[in-house]
């Protein structure tokens, strides 16, 4: 690694040993690394963010925050960010128990020049490589993001892809379950077998039946021939299961002694045929809400749902709409042999404002509708508000959003203590002068809740 590809990395150094912090901060410097330097575990986190390190090097026995809890904290946030710990203190356990939390990296004190170099570069390496993969992994299978709940949903995604696992995608119509499903298949030792995907609610219940497991000739009218059905088609790929939550009751029986035994009987036979398929499933219904019911089996409901993969709204994660509004403005381009056409800057922030019911589907509806409808290259905010066509919720102010968070959380302590001051206060951490006068501020009387309580009681 020359010293001019090292100059593109920032290393974070946490120490509370000014003599350290200048030591390593001269030797990493000479190298052409950017060095910044902390004196304790708090100062780093309040600076990740702006800093956004490529490498952190800290102690691991500080006043406040240890090097073990910052390891922890960071990887919580960034999982692919390599943490070097040092100590001079340390012993076998603390070694072992910094590597379970993925420390990439132990070394001692007085630290070795050439061992550092060697475990930092090592890092970096590991950590582009990482980066890389990741980053070409989502390019094609074409998911555009840059916000930090897709970036745990691509992980995920990434993690479970080399396994058999049944997986169960959860989420609101149009958010992209379908597009995680294929990433899986992507990355799987499945790859290059068939990927087949079916919409559960789309099929007619009694072609169901037929389109998964197949039939043969006769079976019933019309049946002139003998059909293979999807999970025969989908032999040693992946069948994705669209709208699981919409399948009959009579078929998921038979789906769970499938997904059990491996093995379908066709419509009309009487033989069994094996199969080997991987699951993945996925619904926008509240599948726990319709087990409670009754109206989706406990049992099967359980064996899809081995990992649950959570697709989040395009409403919570704003920061990946202008990624996805350039990159579906490109596609469209490359469709109609042309140049990409832009949105205007205000047109671009109206889009972050808006409500997005139909998430990514109707982003890329909008998208295509102003692409028609522009004249010029520059696609102006008249014509995305005739396209987004509902009312843009205005981003709250930091003031505001700490103003409803704390009502919200004044109101969940109260309904937890039902409604009696003192107990509300303990858990708050306030006294209770401190505490009325944070109800009175949100016009809260603790009475409505003890009412509440007491009429649930008769």
């Amino acid at each position: 690694m020359s010293k001019k590809a090292e100059a593109k990395y920032r290393i974070l150094v946490v120490d509370d040993d000014d003599d350290i912090l200048s030591l390593l901060s001269t030797w990493l410097g000479k190298e052409g690394f950017d060095v910044v330097t902390v004196s304790s575990g708090e100062e780093a986190l309040g600076q990740m963010q702006t800093l956004r390190p490529n490498l952190v090097i800290t102690d691991l026995f500080m006043g406040g925050m240890s090097g073990m809890e910052l390891l922890s904290t960071i990887h919580s946030d960034s999982p692919l960010l390599p943490v070097i710990m040092l100590s001079g203190q340390a012993k076998i356990p603390d070694a072992v128990k910094a590597t379970h939390l993925g420390s990439s990296a132990f070394l001692t004190k007085p630290i070795n020049k050439e061992e550092l170099f060697e475990q930092v570069k090592r890092a970096l390496r590991l950590s582009s490589h990482q980066l890389a993969n990741r980053n070409r992994s989502a390019q094609d299978n074409e998911i555009i993001y840059q916000s930090k709940v897709m970036a745990e949903v691509v992980d995920l995604a990434e993690l479970v892809g080399d396994s058999n696992v049944t997986v169960f995608i959860s989420g609101a119509t149009g958010t992209g379950k379908e597009v995680i499903a294929k990433a899986i298949h992507k990355v799987s030792n499945r790859r290059d077998q068939p990927f087949i995907a079916v919409n559960c609610g789309a099929v007619p219940e009694q072609l169901l039946e037929s389109e998964l497991f197949g039939h043969e000739k006769g079976a019933f009218t019309g049946a002139s021939a003998r059909h293979d059905g999807l999970f025969q088609a989908a032999n040693n790929g992946t069948l994705f299961l669209d709208e699981i939550g919409d399948m009959p009751l009579s078929l998921q029986v038979k789906l769970l002694r499938v997904l059990q035994d491996f093995e379908v009987r066709p419509v009309g036979s009487t033989k069994s045929y094996p199969v080997d398929v991987r699951i993945i499933s996925a619904t926008h219904q509240d599948l726990d809400a319709a087990v409670k019911e009754g109206e989706f089996r406990e049992d099967l409901f359980y064996r899809l749902k081995v990992v649950p993969i959570e697709m989040p709204s395009l409403a919570d994660r704003r920061e990946d709409i202008p990624l996805l509004a350039v990159h579906f403005l490109q596609k469209r381009a490359e469709l109609n042999k042309g140049n990409a056409k832009h949105f205007a800057p205000d047109a671009m922030d109206y889009l972050l404002t808006g409500s997005w019911q139909g998430n990514i589907r109707q982003l890329i509806n909008v998208v295509e509708l102003c692409v028609t409808l522009s004249k010029t290259e520059t696609i102006p905010l008249s014509l995305v508000k005739k396209a987004l066509q509902d009312q843009p919720a205005p981003m709250q102010s930091l003031k505001e959003a700490k103003h409803e968070f704390e009502r919200n959380y004044l109101i969940s302590v109260l309904r937890v203590s039902q409604g009696h001051v003192a107990n509300a206060a303990r858990i708050a951490g306030r006294n209770r002068t401190e505490f009325y006068k944070l109800l009175n501020q949100h016009n809260i009387s603790p009475a409505d809740f003890r009412k509440n309580n007491d009429e649930s009681k008769t």
